[in-house]
């Protein structure tokens, strides 16, 4: 008879999973839920945002439709991993926004046992590629990619286009400075923003 151990509080596989998209896309969202169904099974969990994003609260995570749940903000990676000891599932809200340093951090966390859930943008505004988010996306155990839909045609969203100007790369924002849109409607709008 063959037998096999069981995953338990003994043995916790770390991981690392991603959530990314364009805004609007309900990444924070997604990371609320997954966190509350993780504090339902009665999991130490710690959820983490840049200081810097104050839009909604200057403690919780709050999705753009008014889900919340409490987080501690930091101004860097490394105050992640000092305030993260003795937890099952650390969060991370707009992951973009912080300095490389979170690739390794993730890393030490998931070797170590611990579940991180990460949501961020993962283009700007120019559709390039954000902060340490592809990096976040190569070292991860699994990645969703959520979807806005395009304002102007109804398909699915490719990138958060700003309507203001502003050529700052961190401009944070809501419905008034960004829309989603598909590829080819934000071709259309660059076009006419040259």
């Amino acid at each position: 008879m063959i037998t096999y151990p069981t995953t338990g509080e003994a043995h916790r596989p770390g991981r690392i999973e991603v959530v990314c998209g364009s805004m609007f896309s309900g990444k924070t969202e997604e990371l609320i839920r997954r966190m509350r169904r993780a504090q339902f099974a009665k999991q130490r969990v710690e959820i983490f945002k840049p200081a810097i994003d104050v839009r909604y609260s200057q403690e919780d995570v709050v999705s753009h439709d008014q889900k919340h749940i409490q987080s501690t903000p930091v101004d860097s990676s490394a105050s992640i991993l000092l305030l993260s000891s003795d937890i099952d599932v650390v969060g991370i809200d707009e992951a973009q926004f912080f300095d490389d340093g979170i690739v390794d951090v993730c890393n030490q966390l998931a070797n170590r046992g611990v579940r991180v859930i990460i949501a961020g943008l993962d283009m700007d505004f120019k559709g390039i590629p954000f902060g340490p988010m592809p990096a976040l996306c190569a070292i991860a155990d699994d990645v969703t990619k959520v979807h806005a839909i395009c304002v102007k045609c109804g398909s699915l969203a490719y990138v958060s286009h700003r309507k203001v100007l502003s050529d700052k790369r961190v401009l944070l924002g809501e419905t008034q400075e960004y829309e989603p849109l598909c590829r080819e409607c934000y071709q259309k709008a660059m076009r006419c923003d040259e």
